[in-house]
């Protein structure tokens, strides 16, 4: 088939998915009560559906106070039972495909069950409607006209008890439909390749040749990849590679801190930038207009959304609330109950609505990735809009991040210690300390409480880190490429402490 006629019947297939997405935007509520319906309906008869009986429950207030929230560690007891074989314990369908969490440095594995439903109905369908939403709102797109080059941390599958286990990626790309990989590059050879630094030269041996026209992956890795490139070609951007390159999806890390990089990489005024938000546990919002900074939540992936504040999360005072009762402009913790038998899981991640109709997320955190030794709530919505804001006035560029405290001891004031790892950094680091600090007070007011006059905190440390100090940390906990992560903000020092020691 000729490509140009190709390109247009994918756009005219894909843009008729628009009238379903209209219906979860005209009618969320009714969506989200018959996921919850369909969900309760289907799991019935599994051993968790028996236990708090599912059957009778008839509306959302019955599901709430039946069923109990629950972490990863307290989910994970069954979720080992199911890869040991067993089965219909949490979803009546067979579960043989478990994603390897790799959302933290943690040293401790998540094993994330994974249905065909939740392959179905919402990863591959999230890829669709991504799609979608793009060529909906760019009906000039030459997207199918090329291929997208994509980064994942993909490894090797392993077997275990005739279940298999590896990253999500890893799992998506081997149940692939093939029209998704045949507009793909690498080769799936290639982007299931285990060692980062071998695949990273193979990606690149393979995609320059390509015509590419879109990007795929993390900020923080696909960062390296494209500096690579540059760097093997001799070229000075990325047009001069791939001409009709015009959208980079991305998602995983916030984009604040990598954006005047990648414009520099890709000097284009209408090259557009579009943002996911996926997990291993589901796929859950998707930016539905050019040049936005919010996502629009998808409601109809087999998904029932709950939140907590967060300014009562962890307290005696904790609520949870639905969808339909959330309000714009407060931090909320998300819990989900998905097609794949995750019932009203923390997924420790933290949003913030800027709208409800329709339903419109800006991701703020993690609810255990924040700074609160000293009642200060340093969120890393903070810290990103703070370093992004200085590296605008300072022309100072960032490529990697951490902060812990520095307890206080005896008379002697706590203080937040940083470590930056700089692409380009400021003149004065003095002037850059006091502009952070600012920033910050602007922006967090208990920060500025305990701030003021030194009364709790004194000014922030700030140590530069050597060239690749991180990826070398990284390296060292085999934890390089793909969805791998920096912890940006800790209430302990145990990051950044071997951080300083490797630092020298």
């Amino acid at each position: 088939m000729p490509i140009p006629l190709f390109n247009s019947i994918a756009s005219w297939l894909l843009k008729k998915r628009y009238h379903q997405i209209e219906l979860f935007l005209k009618y969320p509520a009714e969506v989200q009560q018959e996921v919850l319906e369909q969900l309760l309906e289907i799991a019935e008869d599994t051993e968790i559906g028996r236990h708090y009986g599912y059957t009778s429950i008839e509306n959302y207030e019955q599901f709430r106070d039946r069923v109990p929230i629950i972490s990863y560690e307290e989910a994970e007891p069954m979720i080992e039972r199911s890869r040991r074989g067993e089965q219909n314990i949490f979803w009546p369908t067979a579960i043989k495909w478990f994603a390897k969490s790799s959302g933290t440095t943690n040293a401790k594995s998540k094993f994330i069950p994974v249905s065909t439903e939740a392959l179905e109905d919402c990863h591959y369908k999230s890829g669709k409607d991504l799609l979608c939403l793009y060529l909906n709102n760019n009906e000039n797109s030459q997207l199918f006209t090329g291929k997208s080059l994509r980064l994942g941390g993909s490894k090797e599958l392993y077997e275990d008890n005739g279940t298999f286990f590896g990253d999500l990626s890893a799992i998506l790309i081997d149940n692939m439909p093939f029209w998704a990989e045949l507009s793909s590059t690498p080769s799936n050879k290639v982007s299931l390749m285990s060692e980062w630094e071998s695949k990273m030269h193979a990606i690149i041996r393979e995609s320059i040749q390509e015509n590419v026209t879109s990007l795929a992956g993390v900020p923080s890795w696909m960062l390296v990849l494209l500096n690579n490139v540059l760097e093997e070609t001799g070229k000075q951007h990325l047009f001069e590679i791939w001409e009709n390159l015009e959208v980079y999806f991305h998602g995983g890390v916030s984009f604040k801190p990598y954006r005047e990089q990648y414009d520099r990489l890709l000097p284009r005024k209408n090259f557009r930038y579009y943002e996911i938000y996926n997990a291993s546990e589901g796929f859950f919002a998707i930016q539905d207009r050019n040049n936005a900074d919010d996502l629009l939540l998808m409601l109809d992936y087999g998904i029932f959304y709950e939140f907590i504040p967060m300014d009562q999360y962890g307290t005696e005072e904790q609520k949870t609330i639905p969808l339909w009762e959330v309000e714009t402009g407060k931090n909320y913790a998300i819990i989900i109950t998905t097609n794949a038998g995750l019932w009203r899981y923390k997924i420790g991640d933290t949003v913030r609505f800027t709208s409800t109709d329709p339903y419109r997320i800006q991701i703020t955190g993690r609810t255990k990735h924040h700074i609160n030794v000293f009642g200060e709530e340093l969120i890393i919505e903070n810290a990103e809009k703070a370093l992004e804001q200085i590296c605008r006035e300072t022309g100072a560029q960032i490529k990697d991040y951490t902060v812990a405290p520095i307890f206080m001891s005896g008379k002697e004031k706590g203080a937040h210690e940083w470590m930056i790892e700089f692409r380009k950094p400021p003149e004065k680091m003095g002037d850059f300390t006091k502009s952070l600090d600012k920033a910050l007070k602007t922006l967090n007011s208990d920060y500025e409480a305990k701030r003021y006059n030194n009364m709790t905190l004194n000014m922030p440390t700030i140590h530069i880190a050597r060239e690749n100090l991180f990826y070398d940390w990284l390296k060292s906990k085999d934890k390089l490429g793909g969805q791998h992560k920096i912890p940006r903000l800790s209430n302990d020092r145990a990051y950044l402490d071997e951080l300083l020691q490797m630092n020298g």
